[in-house]
């Protein structure tokens, strides 16, 4: 339940500082409880330091600069999270704007400065609308079955991104169908593996089930060569002096741009509000109507990490999905955000270790993870045909698409279209058929970028 009691309680009922900053004893959590959840957060999200900077490369940005470029927006981003919004969740680059910089603008002849500075007044652009009042506005107008529906909606990303990495599914190279990867492949073996264990001391309720599967996979996979030692274990990261400050905010002004802002903008705040309600509802943050008390706290923090994101060179900041393996483990206040970002500010030092953990051993616990998120559909009055419908082609375009902001877009637009045909168009609030006419245009430019 969302955090709107307030107890009476004694200096000495409320025990640390703790205890008493997070409000640990409102929300029924310990601070061991907590700092496990974090860096059980931190161990599935790991991955994005070699995702992420590897992404941005390929567009010409300097992957050794990138790499400490986002740790500093992990760090940052998270601590913000922590001390201001007071909420498990970690925040950092998302895969999809480091692929429309890196790969999209590049593709099209667009220079990464650019492409940072396009990201960079979207993340302006989210602050204004958030200061305004208005993301929550059209995140309360979003109707009851998508909200219930966001967690399958995203369960279905972060379980196909946990198959992928564990290379158990593979994207044919030419037609882009899925199809299964070589389940006897080292890689394949090791996640399966690490499933194994995951599934067998969750059934036992061990607690940290997914870290210890996350660490006894890395271990298993030294002799499969899986897992690579690295030469040394403590390093000075590299200098972000190669990304700092190049960003062109003006460049980035030029009318031509103005569709790949729009899907920025769309993706991003679709991306951030199911986020953040679907990790929400994982920790029991929701009301019984779905909504989060002071939801525009984490939406602040997110518009301004993605509006400082870009002058690291690191572009999208949002809230991670990956927040969901620290609600998973039990995360419920920022304690998690905080013990997330010390172990980011460790890798600064311990990048070769952090570097270590393969995507194969995190694996399980995205799959986990994902699967488990499908419990929302319970929730969902399937047999209510417009209503349930849309829920079900919101998950559908989230796996077609590979992104579950444009599968949450879809359904909001599903659900509008569906209601008007079957003759329930006063069902439909009048904030989503204004909302409906900049989601066709988002489909129209996403069609042709």
């Amino acid at each position: 339940m969302a955090d709107t009691s307030v107890k009476s309680t004694s200096p000495q009922a409320e025990g640390s500082w703790l205890q008493r900053r997070f409000k640990l004893n409102h929300r029924q959590t310990t601070v061991k409880t907590e700092c496990l959840a974090g860096v059980t957060g931190f161990l599935a999200a790991a991955y994005l330091l070699v995702v992420i900077p590897g992404l941005l490369s390929v567009g010409g940005i300097d992957k050794g600069a990138a790499l400490t470029g986002t740790i500093i927006i992990l760090v940052v981003g998270s601590l913000l999270m922590a001390f201001y919004a007071n909420l498990p969740f970690m925040v950092g680059p998302g895969i999809g704007g480091s692929v429309l910089v890196g790969i999209t603008l590049a593709g099209d002849g667009i220079s990464w400065p650019i492409g940072l500075g396009i990201a960079c007044w979207s993340g302006i652009l989210f602050f204004v609308l958030t200061v305004l009042g208005l993301r929550e506005v059209v995140t309360r107008s979003v109707p009851q079955s998508i909200k219930l529906g966001l967690t399958a909606s995203i369960g279905i990303f972060v379980a196909l991104l946990g198959f992928r990495n564990a290379g158990l599914v593979i994207a044919n190279a030419k037609t882009h169908a899925l199809g299964l990867g070589d389940f006897t492949a080292p890689g394949a073996l090791i996640a399966l593996l690490g499933l194994m264990v995951a599934i067998g001391l969750q059934a036992r309720r061990v607690p940290g089930a997914l870290l210890w599967a996350i660490l006894l996979a890395t271990l298993a996979g030294i002799p499969f060569g899986i897992t690579h030692l690295p030469g040394e274990w403590i390093a000075l990261p590299h200098s972000v002096g190669p990304l700092l400050g190049k960003i062109d905010l003006f460049g980035a002004l030029n009318i031509a741009f103005l569709p790949f802002l729009f899907i920025f903008f769309a993706s991003e705040f679709f991306s951030t509000m199911g986020t953040t309600l679907a990790v929400g509802g994982e920790a029991g943050l929701l009301d019984e109507k779905g909504n989060m008390n002071n939801i525009n706290r984490p939406f602040v923090v997110d518009s301004i990490a993605a509006a400082l994101g870009p002058i690291f060179g690191i572009p999208a900041a949002t809230a991670l999905i990956e927040s969901a393996a620290a609600a998973e483990a039990g995360g419920k206040t920022g304690l998690t955000a905080l013990a997330a970002a010390l172990m980011f500010l460790l890798t600064l030092l311990l990048t070769p270790v952090a570097l270590m953990i393969p995507k194969e051993a995190t694996a399980p616990a995205l799959i986990l993870i994902g699967l488990n998120m499908f419990s929302g559909l319970r929730k969902v009055d399937l047999a209510n045909f417009t209503e349930g419908l849309p829920v079900l082609m919101m998950v559908m375009a989230t796996l077609i698409s590979n992104s579950f902001g444009t599968g949450i877009a879809a359904g909001l637009l599903f659900y509008v279209a569906i209601k008007v045909v079957a003759g329930k168009a006063r069902e439909v609030p009048i904030g989503l058929y204004v909302l409906a006419i900049p989601l066709v245009y988002y489909f129209a430019t996403l069609t042709h970028h």
